[in-house]
């Protein structure tokens, strides 16, 4: 179930730094999924409770790259991110399994 709904985590340097201060990690997710399925697999699948879910959805981008064989032109993928907070004594580790 909780494979379904999350697709992989997010890790920039922008949610590095809402990690460190704040408690925050992101994670791409499935865009029919909605905020209490997300806490429901987040805390399945991690063992952590999930304080808060914010959910958005990115739109496309328009993207052109110049080639030998000319202009190409195409646009990224539409992707619905979600922002949880985990409680004060919980952390994700996103690399123990490396």
């Amino acid at each position: 179930m909780s494979r379904d709904i999350l697709i992989r985590p997010l890790v920039t340097e922008k949610t590095s730094r809402l990690t460190e201060k704040l408690r925050k990690y992101s994670f791409a997710v499935n865009k029919k999924a909605n905020k209490v399925e997300i806490k429901k697999a987040i805390e399945a699948m991690y063992g952590v409770t999930v304080t808060d879910v914010n959910t958005v959805i990115l739109p496309t981008k328009k993207r052109s790259r110049f080639t030998k064989g000319g202009i190409i032109e195409g646009k990224t993928k539409s992707l619905k991110k979600a922002v949880i907070t985990v409680s004060e004594n919980d952390t994700i580790d996103f690399y123990a399994e490396i």
